[in-house]
């Protein structure tokens, strides 16, 4: 049985982790440290030049896939690919490198299946593993939270639109997999996610995850735009932090990149703690809230299929 008070929190808490990320983006945690003490409320201008509470490419994303899944009650990975590349024609002032090459691929006629491996081919290693899929999959996380083994299918799939790494693809199963478990009320929603794919998953991403939270050192975490350092880092904060608020503030002011580990760990905060736990004063002022909300909750309570 799926909470809803906790499923209302995962959309939420990945804007607000984003939109209290995006101001400091590329910041280091000195600088950031610097210049505003520690990011606790949501900023204007800074990186990108925004108002206070503009959400990011990784919102963006994330909306573009849970309208899909609400609107077409099925994983259509041909209607996200279509909605990510209207987003792209649209002109957004953030947007990842593998994203918009993989769109370009798309939009050149290469089959959403195909675009991601196109792109992820002809990228060397240190250049082709992106958390550009894993700041966005949360969607799929609330909309197959009852049945993991569509749940696993679906998170590699619209993961491989962009990003076709094994790496990416299985850190969106791991992150999809461990927000399922909390919203279901597993006792160790992480492990269970990991059991779920050993044997399966790059082993690196496996080493990684399986020392959260208690086999590393806070200091060794890192916020590069690498999904292994982002899943790492983002679900090390969610599991330790005692509020949601608190995991979102420690994310964000490690700095790197603010926005993406900041709205992961925003979305699995917000599936541990719930909707409640989300600051009024965030959600007043990020961009999208009511529909992120009625999102929410569509997503919990629309019986939506693995495909069409």
């Amino acid at each position: 049985m799926v909470s809803h008070n906790s499923a209302t929190g995962v959309l939420c808490g990945l804007a607000c982790g984003d939109a209290l990320g995006r101001p400091v983006e590329f910041r280091s945690a000195e600088w950031i440290a610097a210049q505003h003490g520690k990011v606790t409320e949501m900023l204007g201008h800074g990186s990108h030049g925004q108002p206070a509470g503009t959400v990011t490419d990784d919102t963006d994303l994330a909306l573009c896939i849970a309208r899909s899944l609400v609107e077409r009650e099925a994983f259509d990975g041909q209607d996200i690919a279509d909605r990510f590349r209207a987003w792209y024609e649209s002109g957004p002032f953030d947007i990842g490198l593998m994203t918009a090459d993989s769109l370009r691929a798309y939009d050149r006629g290469v089959s959403w299946r195909e675009a991601g491996r196109t792109v992820w081919r002809d990228r060397p290693e240190g250049q082709n593993a992106g958390n550009g899929s894993v700041m966005r999959c949360a969607p799929h996380g609330i909309a197959f939270a009852a049945d993991f083994d569509t749940l696993v299918q679906v998170s590699k799939q619209s993961s491989a639109i962009t990003h076709y790494d094994p790496r990416c693809t299985y850190g969106c199963v791991i992150l999809n997999c461990t927000i399922a478990g909390y919203l279901r009320g597993v006792d160790k929603p992480l492990e269970t996610a990991i059991d779920r794919v050993r044997g399966e998953a790059p082993d690196e991403l496996i080493t990684a995850l399986q020392k959260v939270p208690d086999t590393i050192d806070d200091k060794q975490l890192k916020t590069t735009g690498y999904a292994v350092h982002t899943i790492q880092t983002a679900l090390y904060d969610a599991i330790t932090a005692e509020t949601a608020e608190d995991a979102i503030i420690t994310a964000v002011n490690r700095g790197g990149d603010t926005d993406t580990v900041g709205a992961v760990t925003g979305a699995l905060a917000g599936a541990r703690f719930g909707s409640d736990a989300l600051p009024d004063r965030w959600l007043e002022a990020i961009e999208y809230c009511d529909e992120l909300t009625r999102l929410d909750q569509a997503l919990a309570t629309t019986d939506i299929t693995g495909s069409v």
